[in-house]
């Protein structure tokens, strides 16, 4: 054995380990926080970082973080597992707001941060504006974590996932643009900034387009749950990958393919079996390695650093804020101007304070050019107000939730869609049992008692669901979108059987989705008229 292959594979056996050991901490803080019911207060992601804050207090380091863990090994799943689940009708509702708040809240946000940077802690403008690039990618997966939950709207869910998906793109090009100004190899030119940016999103919105629905196509020829899963791991870490490669964003590539796979290429080419798998295949993966990410950057903290670099921090953590509500409610009032979005002032306010930063910000922070004399205080400064955003804004978003009263009934919802899974299995056991007393398989007596038992347990559950719609009539609302997606379901799996077996040559998408949006449309117009007539 050579030196070079000995000394080979006692790194890999180091970093075996440590890996190990970070899976071994996230796990145990996953297990007390259900074993305690003080911890459960604490979104779990938040409570990571705090472990990892102590951790880092002992001087204990895990594994050192780097830009390329973040961006390449860790964003791909995070950005592909939310647009996976994102729904495309809900997002096209709330287009416009969402693409505001994504484009021009992080112009505002990197404008304001470096403003007040230049002006009040005089930092050159280059340097102010990297850390305010950074601070621009938000971050709020255990805001949305806590949102579900604890019920809160859908639309609130939508406006911010859907946000974050897309301003973690513009921020990372926006930073991309702006890295090659302190380093003299650019120099700032409005012109060319924007060719650049739409050239970087372009690429990426095209790969995506590109591989999304390639693979969409693709998976309508066959049906193997294990390959289409793979299929959707391969697309997620092939097209971050490509457009990079090719000179786009990474990002916004993974996000479309993740819309497109999710909206259109689960529903022409998996059957439910299949979407339920990789939809808990990605569920798993996000939980992983959220359980790292937020476990390192709590570990990473250096605390000498942090206070000697306090001044900036506290700068970038007021410009933060005031860039953030500026952003929101401003936003916001052209949306409403503009696309009668109808954001309501408690929802702006729990987008403002809900806005936090986190591993991308720290992906950006580490990637500055080590050649950058400002580096270590860029890092420390963004470190910083990241630390501010999870703490602070994370902990304190519940209560805020309870005083604006956005809290909603999802214990109700998740009781009753139980009782409607329930009774759609028992239905579905009693057609079984009437085909085999059919086929005469088994003796009519035996039949006749396990008849007896499930038609018991089925008019137990229709009372209580009886009973939970004289009570709460708005849930109703849910065995109808249930039995649309069924409908969906039913129309898009023959599609699929039928160019498997060869007798449709071409692809056909559902229409009755179409349908469905279009009686959606009137009726919110008919909504929206009497509401008009009443005022």
């Amino acid at each position: 054995m050579t030196p070079e292959t000995a000394l080979s594979e006692i790194a890999i056996k180091q970093n075996l380990e440590q890996f190990l050991l970070v899976l071994l901490v996230s796990l145990s803080v996953a297990t007390i926080s259900r074993l305690f019911v003080w911890f459960r207060r604490i979104p779990f992601t938040l409570l990571l970082v705090i472990v990892g804050l102590i951790l880092a207090f002992g001087d204990i380091r895990l594994v050192n973080l780097s830009p390329e863990l973040i961006l390449e090994i860790f964003l791909p799943p995070l950005l592909f597992e939310a647009s996976w689940n994102m729904k495309w009708r809900e997002l096209q509702r709330d287009l416009i707001p969402v693409t505001l708040f994504a484009i021009v809240g992080v112009i505002i946000s990197v404008v304001g941060i470096a403003f007040g940077l230049s002006w009040f802690a005089g930092i050159p403008g280059a340097i102010a504006l990297l850390v305010g690039a950074s601070l621009s990618a938000t971050d709020p997966i255990s805001v949305v974590a806590l949102l579900k939950e604890l019920g809160a709207s859908q639309r609130l869910k939508t406006l911010m996932e859907g946000e974050s998906l897309f301003n973690d793109g513009v921020a990372v090009v926006a930073f991309s643009i702006l890295v090659a100004i302190p380093m003299g190899t650019s120099e700032f030119s409005v012109s060319q900034t924007l060719l650049q940016f739409f050239t970087f999103v372009g690429i990426g919105a095209g790969v995506g387009c590109l591989i999304g629905f390639g693979i969409s196509y693709l998976t309508q020829r066959f049906d193997s749950p294990l390959v289409e899963q793979s299929l959707t791991l391969v697309s997620a870490y092939g097209t971050y990958v490509v457009t990079e490669q090719l000179g786009g964003s990474g990002v916004i590539g993974v996000v479309i393919v993740g819309l497109i796979l999710g909206n259109f290429g689960s529903r022409i080419g998996m059957n439910p079996r299949t979407r339920i798998i990789v939809s808990e295949f990605w569920e798993f993966l996000a939980f992983f390695v959220n359980s790292i990410v937020f476990l390192l950057i709590g570990d990473q903290i250096q605390f000498p650093s942090l206070a000697a670099n306090i001044q900036p921090i506290l700068i970038a953590i007021a410009g933060m804020i005031i860039t953030r509500a500026m952003s929101t409610y401003g936003l916001s009032a052209i949306s409403n101007g503009l696309a009668n979005s109808k954001i309501n002032f408690k929802i702006q306010t729990i987008l403002w304070w809900g806005g936090l930063r986190g591993s991308v910000s720290i992906a950006l922070a580490l990637s500055v050019p080590t050649t950058l004399q400002q580096r270590d205080e860029i890092i420390a400064t963004v470190f910083g107000v990241v630390l501010f955003t999870l703490l602070v804004q994370g902990l304190t978003t519940q209560p805020l939730l309870n005083i604006l009263g956005l809290i909603g009934d999802q214990p109700l919802q998740q009781e009753y869609q139980e009782l409607l899974a329930r009774r759609v299995a028992l239905n579905r056991v009693r057609n079984h049992l009437s085909d085999v007393i059919r086929r005469q398989e088994v003796e009519p007596e035996f039949y006749r008692y396990q008849a007896e038992l499930v038609n018991s347990e089925l008019t137990q559950v229709q009372e209580k669901l009886d009973q939970l719609q004289e009570q709460h009539p708005q849930l109703q609302e849910i065995s109808l979108k249930l039995l649309l997606e069924e409908m969906v379901d039913i129309e898009a799996n023959t599609y699929a059987e039928l160019i498997r077996s060869g007798r449709l040559d071409n692809n056909i998408s559902p229409i009755l989705w179409e349908v469905f949006e279009g009686q959606e449309e009137k009726q919110q117009e008919v909504e929206l008229t009497s509401e008009q007539q009443s005022t």
